[in-house]
């Protein structure tokens, strides 16, 4: 059974309005009924909203709200909520809130008991991972990487043993630097899909390990351009991954006197493991 009823609210809304990523086919017609029955729209841009609202035709009034004054205006738009009008959130594209403003607009209604209504609809994040071929029933979404080297390293290193699909926003200015930091700490054998442009004319979604992944982003300039998603296959561990330390330092030992094969095989005896793992870490860790 569906509730068909948008506008007017009974109380003071705040909308949570998304907007097409790419394909203005994307809007649905609840946030064409709440965009064009508000008060006034809360937008990241209005100079870019305007272009929206222009195609379809709607006359609501805008308001700026975006990264850089969105802590001193959410207080007047939550002032204006009290006072009885109703007011939608937008961004420049996709859902608000997700890496764009909306915040602290949202915190302070919720504080002053502001009714938050939220409407579902286009997201680069899971829009990117439904096509992506990578596991989604454990995600995370980490917004944009570090604008410098350290910092996206400093991340990659802190999502090497996450066993979830951890996805990113990148600037195509940054792609090729930032893919080269990811394989420096996740290595080429890591599966990384880029979706690129999604929604749009020159939408591509590609798919491979690492390594490839670059050589094939290098060899093409149009790969370096237009909004990305990137998405990152979590570890899969293995049995090496959870030798004990004992095990691995006997290990150590033993090889310095034995081939590494006689030498995982006498360390698996010693401490009831499988010589297979011991053999393999063995081959990725000794020289």
């Amino acid at each position: 059974m569906t509730d068909n009823k948008t506008l007017p609210a009974e109380v003071p809304t705040l909308y949570i309005v998304p907007t097409p990523i790419g394909n203005l086919g994307d809007i649905t017609q609840r946030a064409l009924e709440v965009l064009s029955n508000v008060d006034m729209i809360a937008a990241e841009d209005t100079r870019h909203t305007g272009k929206l609202l222009s195609h379809f035709n709607i006359q609501t009034k805008t308001f700026a709200l975006h990264d850089h004054n969105e802590q001193q205006k959410a207080q007047v738009l939550v002032e204006k909520l009290l006072q009885g009008a109703s007011i939608a959130l937008v961004s420049d594209a996709g859902t608000p809130l997700i890496s764009d403003p909306g915040y602290h607009l949202v915190s302070q209604c919720r504080h002053a008991g502001v009714k938050v209504v939220p409407l579902p609809g286009a997201c680069a994040v899971i829009t990117a991972l439904s096509a992506s071929g990578l596991p989604s029933d454990s995600f995370s979404f980490e917004g944009f990487l570090p604008p410098k080297s350290k910092g996206r390293k400093d991340k990659f290193l802190e999502i090497a043993k996450v066993e979830r699909t951890c996805i990113f926003y990148e600037s195509p200015h940054r792609i090729t630097d930032s893919l080269q930091d990811m394989l420096d700490i996740l290595g080429a054998d890591r599966q990384v899909v880029l979706a690129r442009e999604l929604t749009k004319t020159f939408e591509t979604i590609q798919s491979l390990p690492l390594g490839e992944l670059i050589e094939w982003v290098n060899s093409d300039d149009n790969q370096q351009r237009g909004e990305m998603v990137l998405l990152v296959h979590g570890h899969r561990s293995s049995e090496a991954d959870t030798l004990p330390d004992e095990a691995i330092r006997t290990l150590g030992i033993i090889v310095k006197e034995l081939p590494l094969k006689k030498a995982a095989a006498l360390t698996a005896e010693i401490y009831n493991l499988k010589k297979n793992a011991l053999y393999k870490w063995g081959l990725d860790n000794l020289d």
